[in-house]
């Protein structure tokens, strides 16, 4: 499989018309909705973003935020129920179940994660895994207020 730049990717779509008629055309490009991207390749992501193309690795970090707030969402909910309970073994088995559960979904986002950093094009597009006990104890904390 032949592997092309992004400059020829662009390129190739500008020949074909593919850029012609975008929403914003000769209007200056908004920079900063992008701060700690590679500005050599900003102009280029806004470009693909605008013509409707996505990288794969793009599609991957939008699938591991989506994944990600799904979770948090999921044990906050448990929280907040287990913080309305009574005490009792139900109360606690329920917790103990919902932070395995957010357990393995973090492991799973993990790989996913593991997975973008190796495909992104340079490490400025890393992203860090994320820390299950970090995020059950923002949680926690949250919900004692």
């Amino acid at each position: 499989m032949a592997r092309f730049s992004v400059d020829e990717i662009i390129r190739q779509a500008m020949e074909e018309g593919k850029f012609d008629d975008l929403p914003g055309a000769g209007k200056p490009l908004d920079l900063e909705q992008y701060p700690y991207q590679d500005p050599e390749w900003r102009v280029a992501f806004h470009l693909l973003k605008s013509g409707g193309f996505s990288l794969p690795w793009m599609e991957r970090l939008k699938e591991i935020n989506d994944n990600l707030q799904q979770a948090r969402q999921s044990i906050q909910r448990s929280w907040a129920w287990q913080q309305n309970q009574q005490e009792g073994r139900q109360k606690l088995a329920e917790w103990n179940a919902s932070i395995a559960l957010f357990r393995d979904r973090i492991n799973s986002i993990n790989d996913q994660i593991r997975t973008y950093n190796l495909e992104v094009p340079n490490t400025g597009f890393q992203v860090p895994l994320v820390d299950p006990n970090l995020e059950l104890e923002q949680v926690m904390k949250r919900g004692d207020h």
